[in-house]
C-alpha cells in the first residue's frame, strides 16, 4: 500500500491512507460488529460447564443411607479418603486444596517453621504413609 493520500468517496476531500489509517471502504461501519457470526449468545465458557458439571448432584450410599451430594463433594471426600489410607499423592493434593482455601501462599509455607513437637508428628506420619520406608 503506498502512503499517498487517499480519496474519500463522501465528500471528494483527501484523505491520508497508512498504517493505522485504512481506506474508508474498508473500515469497519459504525454499529456493526467485527465478528457478526463470533460466539452466540448464551453459549457457556469451560470454566462455566466445569462449575456446573461439578455443582451436579449425583446419588450416593454413605453408611446404610442414600444422600445427594455434588459430584465435587464426592470428589473431596474420595480424595481425603485416600489421603487418610496414606496416598502421598492424595494427601498434598488435600493439603496444598487447605492452604489455597485459608489463603496460604507459597511463599509464606516457606516462613512457616515448624515447632519440634510438630516436626516429630510429621515425621512419624510420613514414616507410617510411606510403609516405613524413609525417603
Amino acid at each position: 500500500m503506498s502512503d499517498r493520500p487517499h480519496k474519500t468517496p463522501r465528500d471528494g476531500a483527501r484523505e491520508e491512507v497508512g498504517y493505522g489509517k485504512p481506506p474508508l471502504h474498508s473500515r469497519f461501519k459504525l454499529g456493526q460488529s467485527g465478528n457478526p457470526r463470533g460466539r452466540p449468545k448464551g453459549t457457556k465458557n469451560l470454566k462455566t460447564d466445569l462449575a456446573e458439571e461439578l455443582a451436579e448432584r449425583v446419588q450416593v450410599t454413605e453408611n446404610g443411607r442414600l444422600l445427594k451430594i455434588s459430584k465435587q463433594r464426592l470428589m473431596l471426600k474420595a480424595l481425603t479418603t485416600k489421603a487418610i489410607k496414606g496416598d502421598a499423592n492424595a494427601a498434598k493434593i488435600v493439603l496444598n486444596l487447605i492452604a489455597q482455601t485459608i489463603g496460604l501462599s507459597q511463599q509464606d509455607e516457606a516462613k512457616t517453621v515448624l515447632g519440634e513437637e510438630d516436626e516429630a508428628i510429621l515425621s512419624d506420619w510420613l514414616a507410617h504413609a510411606s510403609g516405613g520406608r524413609r525417603e
